[in-house]
């Protein structure tokens, strides 16, 4: 007698064996505890050597003065909290002046950027713009060339934007690298939201501000992040072309008085002598000043790195 078996029985792949030991307690291929444990000290080493220089950092700059003293200049864990330091160098001086030149370059900045980098990707991710293969030639070039430093000290000088905060932002203001990410998430969106939009008579600006950009929004955030920090992080520019001390960003004033180790005066603080906390305070807490901005910003654009871009964008 023949026994009639269901067609989808027959497709299905065969079960895997199960691997799990012999009392079923966990898998064969599961590490060991002691394994497990080896690999728990690593990660917690690791993490001990990445956070505790950010702790002493941050203990230091509102540690009591005459504790940051006794210990030779760096404290890891303050018996008493002391704000002195920051409320002096938020007193009027040379630190909230940079603060400020700082904030301009990098909102104005990545504004700027953004709205170039956005629009000549656009540009190149259109088949019939005129130039398309030229310009995206000249795009990919400077990823393989980039000018040298007296060409664009010249430059700079040329255009008038010495002692500018333009000299801050126009020399990188488009990024090719971005430019080419853009493009690519520009070339995948669908053709039928665009076509779409055509029939209903919108023109080329139209379909950029009304379709493209609402689309874009993660790509944007992320690109956006990214000259931010490149603006915020940036003393080199500043370092070449700004020689008044009034338009100094906090980078560049970070790096003349951390890394030169040079003497904040009680004029430049803005605070008297007397009150002056120690020198070993006053650079830690401007680079707790320099790295709280990112860390604040940071958390609400996080998000925009793992989402699906195109999520929803398209159904049926």
């Amino acid at each position: 007698m023949t026994t009639l078996t269901d067609p989808r029985e027959r497709s299905r792949p065969p079960r895997k064996p199960s691997r799990r030991s012999p009392r079923g307690e966990r898998p064969l291929d599961a590490p060991s505890l002691p394994v497990r444990g080896l690999k728990g000290v690593v990660l917690t080493v690791l993490c001990a050597i990445v956070v505790v220089p950010f702790v002493g950092i941050v203990a230091t700059s509102v540690a009591d003065p005459h504790e940051v003293t006794q210990a030779g200049g760096f404290v890891l864990w303050p018996t008493s909290l002391d704000l002195s330091t920051y409320r002096t160098l938020f007193a009027g001086g040379v630190v909230t002046q940079a603060l400020v030149v700082s904030g301009l370059v990098t909102l104005g900045g990545t504004f700027v950027s953004l709205t170039l980098s956005t629009m000549l990707a656009y540009a190149l991710s259109r088949s019939g713009t005129v130039g398309n293969r030229a310009m995206l030639l000249l795009v990919l070039l400077t990823l393989l060339f980039t000018p040298g430093l007296i060409p664009t000290y010249l430059t700079v000088k040329q255009f008038g934007l010495l002692d500018s905060l333009w000299a801050l932002i126009l020399p990188t203001a488009v990024s090719g690298f971005n430019v080419i990410v853009l493009r690519s998430f520009f070339m995948n969106i669908p053709r039928e939201l665009i076509d779409s939009a055509r029939i209903d008579g919108a023109g080329e600006f139209g379909i950029f501000w009304r379709v493209v950009l609402p689309l874009s929004r993660a790509v944007l955030a992320v690109i956006g992040l990214f000259y931010a920090v490149g603006y915020w992080n940036n003393f080199f520019n500043a370092l070449l072309y700004i020689n008044d001390t009034a338009k100094w960003p906090l980078q560049l004033v970070l790096r003349t008085f951390v890394v030169n180790e040079a003497q904040l005066g009680s004029s430049q603080l803005g605070a008297s002598a007397e009150a002056l906390p120690p020198q070993e305070s006053i650079q830690m807490a401007i680079l707790v000043i320099s790295i709280v901005p990112i860390l604040l910003v940071y958390p609400f654009l996080q998000r925009h790195f793992s989402k699906g871009m195109l999520t929803g964008a398209v159904k049926g």
